[in-house]
């Protein structure tokens, strides 16, 4: 389900560094795809790099789930899945080396 890309960014930038959580998980894919954690956590809190969102769906419904899409050019993009429940838990990230645009298109 597509969202307001807009609205999504306000959302982040609500939070602080410290209100994010990185998954041990996402943490392992960071480090196997040579992804900077602090690089991820400034796109979180400021996300001009987003592109792309789309909301997906929750179990819980104080919990809101987003595949993100951040770009840095046509053809690298980074890919979070994240969970907003009063802090940002990041389940997943991706580094792709491929155009985005055919990606989410």
């Amino acid at each position: 389900m597509k969202i307001n890309l807009e609205e999504l960014k306000q959302k982040l930038k609500q939070y602080n560094k410290k209100d994010i959580i990185i998954t041990k998980h996402a943490d392992l894919q960071a480090f196997v795809r040579e992804v900077n954690l602090e690089e991820v956590k400034n796109n979180i809190i400021n996300p001009e790099k987003l592109v792309y969102a789309q909301k997906q769906e929750s179990q819980k419904l104080d919990k809101e789930k987003y595949d993100c899409y951040f770009a840095y050019s046509k053809h690298l993009y980074h890919r979070y899945a994240l969970v907003l429940n009063g802090k940002v838990i990041i389940v997943t990230i991706i580094k792709i080396n491929r155009d985005w645009q055919k990606a989410i298109g």
